[in-house]
């Protein structure tokens, strides 16, 4: 594999290889599990509101359990951790697949299994963030974060729920879980084969008691943000930047589609697309070339210039000018993610990197579920042009005021991440 293109050097690394094909397989089984269960749900006679529990019971075991993840991934090998979040996935699964095939399955258990998928979710990211650079040589973090953009949109979003919505068409909700049961197990089979890492951390010097342990982790971690002025300012940016963009696009951008454009669910259906198409093409185009020497700027400014297009949607009534928005949007957001995601493997102390990510994921998504509920009623007040004009100017007053407040370019250019380190590391087996 010596003449491969940049963007996928990491997969000269047979250890990177079967973590990577377990993230595919990962997400694979993440977006058809996403549209099995509405459709399970709706066999079981269920409405908007059960399926409305499955998805609340998804989402809080993932924030219930998000710090926990990053305090796991910073003491215990981070293989051991995606074995059970995989297992999690495949064996429940693969249980109320049969139940339902048998016409068996209670309503209670699907909310159930969807709740132990939601911890696996906040299990995962802080041990994936924190293997990755433990099997791989720093000047390949950047391609790998880019194959994890590439696959995400590529997998998770279209691939999964494609082929979750045709087997429920042309079979039933029950094989379409069986299935995804199948792909999450294919996962397991790779991480098992992964070799054992030893964290990457000192062991303390006095023993202490597992929750004193717990609390003096979190206490680090969370001391880490403050004292960090690149990362707290880039996190409480993108939270902010969530807030008031995403309720808009997630919410307000089929009602745009059919009030402006005439179109319906195949044009929501285009630009969705669109925005996964983007994602994967703009974390291929930047993982193809040296990490940025302005990286925290151009990371910022990146997000920050991927909302304007967003006003396109109280603009205009060409449904091919908000797929193009949708597009664009998509590039730089990812481009964005994948330069967040080197930047913290490779700036991050290796001890602190598990509860780090935690911290990321829960801190910059915090305001995403108070973004759904407003978007609503704040475009009713002040009109669907009006909201998507906020949605897409103010992230880019925020990512300036970000870069400027937290000092960056003076950051970025006394920490420079464009050069070849002088030696790879090594994974080291246990």
């Amino acid at each position: 594999m010596a003449g491969l293109p940049r963007a996928l050097q990491p997969l000269r690394h047979r250890a990177y290889r079967l973590l990577a094909v377990s993230l595919g397989l990962s997400l694979l089984a993440n977006g058809s599990w996403a549209v099995a269960v509405i459709w399970q749900v709706v066999a079981l006679g269920g409405g908007p509101a059960e399926v409305s529990l499955v998805s609340a019971l998804t989402f809080g075991g993932t924030l219930g359990v998000a710090l926990l993840g990053g305090v796991l991934a910073d003491r215990v090998p981070q293989r051991h951790i995606l074995l059970v979040v995989a297992l999690l996935q495949a064996v429940p699964v693969a249980g109320v697949a049969v139940l339902s095939l048998a016409d068996g399955l209670p309503l209670g258990l699907l909310a159930a299994v969807g709740l132990l998928g939601g911890v696996g979710m906040g299990l995962y990211y802080p041990a994936y963030s924190a293997l990755v650079p433990a099997l791989l040589p720093e000047d390949e973090l950047l391609a790998a974060n880019g194959l994890e953009g590439l696959m995400r949109p590529v997998l998770h979003q279209v691939a999964g729920p494609t082929a979750a919505g045709l087997l429920v068409a042309a079979a039933s909700p029950g094989i379409a879980l069986l299935v995804t049961a199948a792909a999450a197990a294919g996962a397991a089979l790779c991480v098992a084969a992964l070799p054992v890492t030893r964290v990457r951390r000192e062991p303390a010097a006095v023993p202490v008691h597992p929750l004193r342990a717990v609390a003096d982790d979190l206490r680090e971690g969370f001391g880490y943000m403050v004292r960090t002025p690149w990362f707290l300012a880039t996190l409480l940016f993108a939270s902010l930047m969530l807030l008031v963009m995403m309720g808009p696009f997630e919410v307000l951008v089929p009602f745009a589609i059919r009030d402006r454009a005439g179109g319906g669910p195949m044009g929501h259906a285009l630009v969705l697309t669109a925005f996964g198409v983007g994602g994967a093409l703009g974390s291929l185009l930047i993982s193809s070339r040296p990490l940025p020497r302005r990286y925290l700027t151009v990371m910022n400014l990146l997000w920050g210039l991927g909302c304007v297009p967003l006003v396109v949607f109280g603009l205009t009534t060409r449904l091919e000018v908000m797929v193009a928005a949708g597009l664009f949007t998509g590039a730089t957001f990812q481009s964005g993610m994948v330069i967040w995601g080197t930047l913290l493997q490779r700036r991050v102390p290796p001890a602190l990197l598990g509860r780090v990510s935690s911290l990321d994921f829960l801190v910059s998504g915090a305001f995403m579920p108070l973004s759904m509920a407003l978007a609503g009623p704040v475009s009713g007040w002040i009109g669907l042009t009006a909201t998507f004009l906020v949605a897409g100017l103010v992230p880019l007053v925020l990512a300036g005021v970000a870069v400027v407040a937290a000092r960056m370019p003076a950051d970025e250019l006394a920490h420079p991440l464009d050069r070849r380190p002088a030696a790879e590391p090594v994974a080291t087996p246990v």
